[in-house]
């Protein structure tokens, strides 16, 4: 049996081995195995979901044969759920694999505490009457309901929760801290020892992009009256200074620096009064804590700015074109 690292490879470049982990974790229960459940659960049991169980109540009739590839002539006259769990199992034996003979109606209504052992319930061709109580039941057991109901080339697909908190979002794109709006002293000092208008073709092509935008921005600075460009005409104004730096239509570095050009554009220090205006109001609406961490957390970044008097707390350190010397 190949490692879960080799089996599951692909998946992990998205989600991660946190992802990957919650996804181990994660315990289904599958109500009606017809094409749109059976599909739904194929995919979660090839991506290494923790435990299925699928209820159902019917058996396989020949109209079955044309719409689920997990049956077949043979099956026709058995219980539905014990053929798609035994085909679902072969996919991937890590997956903890399980099926009730009952129509899924009478353990909405006979046994509600049922559903409270999983962490997502997917409903497929129920109609409204039980998705409704369903959904109340799932609701007061914090249980994710996924409803979704399929007509031939249609469907609609319906999540039913009270709160999802995503914590580890990975975005695609990172924004590198580097202070170029308000260097730190270091910073700022090491761009003082290079001259842009050096004559050596080789020092110019090899310069540092945030050397450029650090320098370049302090220029804009001096002659805007110590404001930086905000609006889009400013903007492609600074891009055009930039360009007509360069003296050779291949130096890498001025290309970065025109692309990472947006970062000079941020606004300097905070509205300190705003700020708290903001805080109270998170704390006056009575946020669960959740929501009231996440507040916080996008408030701390905007403080972390105001002073140029100390590095950047955790810095992501982008791929810079220069020369191993300096």
């Amino acid at each position: 049996m190949a490692e879960p690292k080799v089996k599951y490879d692909r998946q992990l470049r998205i989600w991660g081995d946190q992802g990957q982990a919650a996804l181990e974790k994660a315990s289904i229960c599958l109500l009606n195995c017809g094409p749109t459940g059976s599909e739904t659960l194929k995919n979660l049991v090839l991506g290494g979901i923790g435990s299925i169980t699928i209820v159902d109540g019917t058996k396989i009739e020949e109209g079955d044969l044309g719409n689920n590839f997990m049956v077949d002539e043979s099956s026709i006259g058995q219980s539905k759920a014990k053929c798609v769990c035994a085909f679902l199992q072969e996919l991937n034996d890590a997956v903890k694999a399980k099926f009730i003979e009952e129509y899924p109606e009478a353990l909405i209504e006979t046994r509600p505490w049922f559903f409270s052992q999983f962490t997502l319930v997917v409903a497929t061709q129920l109609v409204e009457e039980w998705i409704v109580k369903l959904d109340n039941i799932c609701r007061n057991a914090n249980v994710i309901l996924v409803v979704a109901r399929s007509y031939g080339l249609t469907g609609l697909v319906r999540i039913s929760l009270k709160e999802h908190t995503v914590i580890e979002s990975k975005p695609d794109h990172f924004l590198d801290d580097l202070r170029l709006n308000n260097p730190w002293p270091e910073l700022r000092r090491f761009a003082e020892t290079i001259d842009l208008n050096a004559s050596d073709p080789v020092a110019h092509k090899h310069t540092p992009y945030v050397v450029i935008l650090v320098k370049m921005a302090e220029e804009w600075a001096k002659s805007h009256g110590g404001s930086l460009p905000s609006g889009r005409e400013e903007k492609k104004a600074f891009k055009d200074l930039l360009k007509a730096k360069m003296i050779a239509m291949d130096e890498d570095n001025y290309k970065e620096a025109i692309e990472a050009s947006f970062k000079v554009f941020a606004p300097r220090g905070i509205n300190i009064a705003k700020s708290v205006r903001i805080l109270k109001k998170a704390l006056l609406q009575r946020l669960s804590p959740n929501l009231l961490l996440l507040k916080i957390i996008k408030f701390l970044p905007i403080v972390n700015t105001c002073t140029s008097e100390k590095k950047p707390s955790k810095l992501r350190v982008p791929v810079i074109a220069g020369r191993t010397e300096k």
